[in-house]
């Protein structure tokens, strides 16, 4: 049978106090329904139907793909009746998964082992023992130990409260079987709901087997419905993302202190200190080193990279045994060939920087080619936007940039020139050359200060 995915996402979140959809409050940078929706992307779905309300163009806009559809819940009058509003869509004979925007964190695996139990002649219940069950159905069995039914914990007496195993509202049937429950389902409850939970009793009934699965953790089943089971959830898979690093060869400084919002390649004995923030694609080599506070988005960092406290990268390239920062800002477009250096303060953007060159302080380097070996002085800046259309600067080979320069784009530096602290540079200089345009200094004797007038 095909496998269909059935995500509800329609709910409100009166408890986040937001006006943002519950399910596109992010877990690691990505909305919690964007986590679920890439997990059963990995099963091999036929068909993904994420049922919306609250919110609906909003959740439309953001989570995208050419396998989700959207069913809109107009009324939200329980899950038994938000599962109805996607049962015409459903084929004749597949496999259903039931999943819910709101928990963030389940997996694969445990979906999987769920989907064996999806037969004609059974269904796959997904449970959890917990400690404390308060708020959660509880689940009944007979004394043969079979599933029975699920009772909601409003509609529960004392003895079935005391039951610890709880329905973590996961499923996996076939279409056939809840184009048979779904209409049957009746809201005399104290809700006044149409329960999902119900269909057990009659899968029961009409002798379904049930079989139940438990995860491997219960961080898998847990729901979001404030900011602080979001921040908890947060530091769950935050520390399953150190925890994998650590196991791959990574030192970090602090488990605690690390978040990854995308994905994260490493390679043998990187370190990473406290505090730092990874984003979109980053790729760390052999031996990378990275201070405290960093924030890498969407990088390549070459063997040997090192990186100093609080060094901003974003879209860049560094290609090996590169010093950056601290307090450095490369932004996109950025690429450092081996061995190249960029010391602190210094902002670079859509620059390549040749092998072994250097710009050490308080620089602003964009839209430029800087050659091998070059040295930029401190306070250098290239005039490269004349407010309208970017321009190129172009410093060649072995050239020397004196301190608090500017080179006003569009400009080209030759190999091994030099240029003049204190220099405002409009015109090419030639290779070896040197170029000064400081104002001639004055200097007059004895020169009286000006002093305050005495007020009466």
């Amino acid at each position: 049978m095909s496998l269909e995915v059935v995500i509800l996402a329609a709910g409100q979140g009166t408890r986040m106090r937001s006006t943002l959809p519950k399910v596109l409050h992010p877990i690691a940078g990505k909305p919690m329904a964007g986590h679920v929706i890439d997990t059963v992307r990995s099963l091999n779905t036929s068909a993904i139907y994420l049922v919306i309300g609250h919110g609906a163009n909003q959740v439309r806009s953001t989570l995208t793909g050419d396998d989700l559809a959207f069913v809109e819940q107009l009324e939200q009058l329980g899950t038994g009746h938000a599962v109805a509003q996607a049962l015409p869509k459903l084929s004749e004979n597949s496999q259903v998964l039931i999943l819910y925007g709101d928990v963030p964190l389940i997996k694969a695996a445990t979906l999987k082992k769920l989907l064996t139990h999806a037969t004609a002649t059974s269904m796959g219940l997904l449970t959890v023992n917990l400690d404390n069950p308060t708020g959660y159905g509880r689940i009944i069995r007979d004394a043969q130990e079979q599933v029975t039914a699920i009772v909601e914990q409003k509609d529960a007496n004392p003895e079935q409260l005391a039951i610890t195993e709880i329905n973590t509202g996961i499923l996996a049937v076939t279409s056939q079987q809840l184009h048979r429950w779904l209409p049957q389902l009746s809201n005399a409850n104290s809700q006044g709901e149409y329960y999902l939970t119900d269909i057990i009793a009659m899968a029961y009934q009409e002798g379904t087997l049930i079989e139940t699965v438990q995860p491997a953790s219960s961080a898998e089943v847990e729901g979001v419905n404030n900011r602080l089971q979001l921040a908890e959830l947060e530091r769950v898979y935050q520390l399953e993302q150190a925890i994998a690093l650590m196991t791959a060869g990574v030192t970090l400084a602090d488990p605690a202190r690390i978040d990854v919002r995308g994905e994260l390649n490493a390679a043998r004995d990187v370190f990473i200190d406290v505090g730092c923030v990874f984003e979109g694609q980053v790729e760390l080599a052999d031996g990378v080193e990275i201070g405290p506070y960093c924030v890498i988005k969407n990088a390549h960092l070459g063997a040997g990279v090192k990186l100093a406290a609080f060094t901003h990268l974003d879209d860049v390239v560094l290609a090996g045994n590169n010093h950056v920062g601290p307090f450095a800002r490369l932004r996109p477009g950025t690429h450092l060939e081996t061995n190249a250096k960029i010391g602190n303060f210094v902002e670079t953007k859509k620059v390549r920087v040749g092998q072994g060159a250097k710009i050490n302080h308080l620089s602003y380097i964009g839209d430029a080619e800087v050659g091998a070996n070059a040295n930029i002085g401190a306070g250098t800046i290239t005039c490269n936007y004349d407010g309208v259309n970017k321009h190129v600067t172009k410093i060649g080979a072995g050239a020397f940039i004196g301190s608090n320069s500017s080179l006003v784009a569009p400009i080209e530096i030759g190999a091994g020139a030099t240029v003049g602290a204190g220099s405002i540079i409009t015109r090419k200089v030639d290779d070896h050359a040197l170029a000064v345009t400081r104002a001639k200094q004055l200097q007059k004797a004895n020169w009286p200060k000006p002093s305050k007038k005495q007020e009466n």
